[in-house]
């Protein structure tokens, strides 16, 4: 048993992925897509057209597209009816878009023949099978789902692999039904498969409008009226029920002058998607909610780098936070090691010491240790020198006595001569390192000896 790969809600609201690349914007994304409509109805000449845009690089009616090659399996006409068609659409029909009329089936070798053509073209983005029907092989219907299910997928398989748009050609049923998606002809496993649907409808067979109806994971429920030329065959656009307004009209590129206008006056800006919204569009114009502005800047993330602008989310505090920071130049290669300030995250010195304090009690150095010693006093300093002195004999003077009118010799203590007062004055004024015990040897030794009398009278 293989151990279940879970994440978390919020991870994967802070991750950033690739964005869908759209083929046709708005409209045909990467991945596979059914085109089904009644026979004869003008599929193949929708398809064609479609084919001339994208090898050209020509916007489909208000939809921009990706140039790229195209393979056209035409499975259901001539070269020379392809030849016929083409004349009418256009007058310069480009080199980038192949036609085959016979390939194989899906699991007899379709899937290798596309392989091989698109490891011959890597520049191909588009490949359309006109229809389905053809490469589908004929097996028991025991469960129709099912079968339909797997073609598809396989054909899904294949765009998903080599990030191109398969566009699989289809029929609808007679049977009439309110919702046109329920009027793709076989089980619901064609259309749960795709990633896409369309579904081209008229209203009656001699009239030249119809409606498409688009559905998909990736782009808006949508109906498209259109009107099919008379002399060119060209499906032109009369009107589009799904209006973009808002954060939808916004382009990666719109964004990255959004951004620019914003980091003109401050290089570095850090806030809340509901504080950049109301930055950038603070009068709601554009449309653009704190929804929304994640969404964008996520999804526009290498437009961005690519010119100059550095984009990251976090949480911190609580709080979800888009910092932009712009720099030098497009060319960075050390982008993804420039990581954005966090004010709101990342803690001061002192509040970091004081948190490895509560941790590490041990640590922590007492409040006495820390003062500043004050240096000794000069009273203090002779004190000291007076303690590591040898001590000195009193000696004793002879006084006359008034009272007994006689001369007695008194004995009193005097104090040190003061020679070498002043010479152990002089050593106390020097530092205490430089007050040495030769110092004060020295200075003993400058010191009188006291006389044999003095000593006798002592006694």
């Amino acid at each position: 048993m293989t151990k279940l790969e879970t994440i978390t809600a919020e991870d994967l609201q802070n991750r950033t992925y690739e964005p869908t690349h759209f083929l046709v914007d708005e409209l045909i994304p990467e991945g596979l897509h059914i085109l089904a409509g009644a026979p004869k109805i003008g599929k193949s000449w929708l398809a064609l057209w479609l084919c001339l845009c994208v090898s050209q690089g020509q916007p489909l009616w208000n939809f921009a597209t990706t140039q790229g090659e195209v393979l056209y399996l035409s499975l259901e006409d001539s070269f020379q009816r392809i030849q016929t068609r083409l004349f009418d659409l256009t007058e310069d029909a480009p080199s980038t878009l192949h036609f085959a009329i016979m390939a194989d089936t899906l699991k007899h070798g379709l899937e290798q023949q596309i392989g091989q053509f698109l490891t011959e073209h890597p520049a191909t983005k588009l490949v359309v099978i006109d229809t389905l029907q053809r490469v589908r092989s004929t097996g028991g219907d025991s469960n129709l789902y099912a079968n339909d299910y797997q073609d598809v997928g396989l054909l899904k398989q294949l765009a998903d692999r080599h990030h191109i748009a398969i566009l699989l050609i289809h029929h609808l049923r007679k049977l009439h039904d309110d919702d046109p998606m329920n009027m793709i002809s076989g089980s619901t496993g064609l259309s749960g498969a795709a990633d896409s649907a369309f579904v081209l409808q008229k209203n009656a067979r001699s009239a030249n409008a119809a409606s498409l109806h688009c559905t998909g994971r990736d782009i808006p429920d949508r109906t498209l009226k259109l009107e099919l030329g008379e002399e060119d065959h060209v499906w032109k656009l009369l009107s589009d029920s799904k209006t973009c307004t808002g954060a939808s009209k916004i382009s990666a590129l719109q964004l990255v002058h959004l951004f620019s206008v914003l980091l003109s006056a401050d290089p570095e800006y850090t806030g809340t998607p509901s504080a950049l919204a109301a930055k950038i569009d603070p009068d709601g114009r554009l449309g653009i909610t704190p929804k929304k502005v994640t969404r964008l800047v996520l999804e526009s993330v290498e437009t961005l780098r690519e010119n100059g602008i550095l984009v990251k989310t976090y949480r911190s505090n609580g709080k979800r936070l888009i910092s932009l920071r712009s720099a030098e130049s497009a060319d960075l290669p050390t982008v993804g090691s420039i990581d954005p300030i966090d004010p709101a995250g990342r803690p001061n010195a002192c509040a970091a010491r004081q948190k490895s304090r509560r941790k590490n009690p041990t640590n922590i150095t007492p409040r006495s240790s820390r003062k500043r010693k004050r240096p000794p006093s000069r009273r203090a300093r002779r004190r000291s020198i007076s303690s590591t002195m040898p001590a000195v004999p009193p000696t004793r003077s002879t006084k006359n006595s008034s009272s007994s009118g006689s001369r007695r010799k008194t004995a009193r203590l005097s104090p040190a001569p003061m020679k070498s007062r002043r010479s152990c004055a002089a050593v106390s004024t020097r530092p205490k390192a430089e007050c040495s015990p030769s110092v004060r040897k020295s200075s003993a030794r400058s010191r009188p000896a006291p006389s044999a009398w003095a000593i006798r009278s002592s006694f």
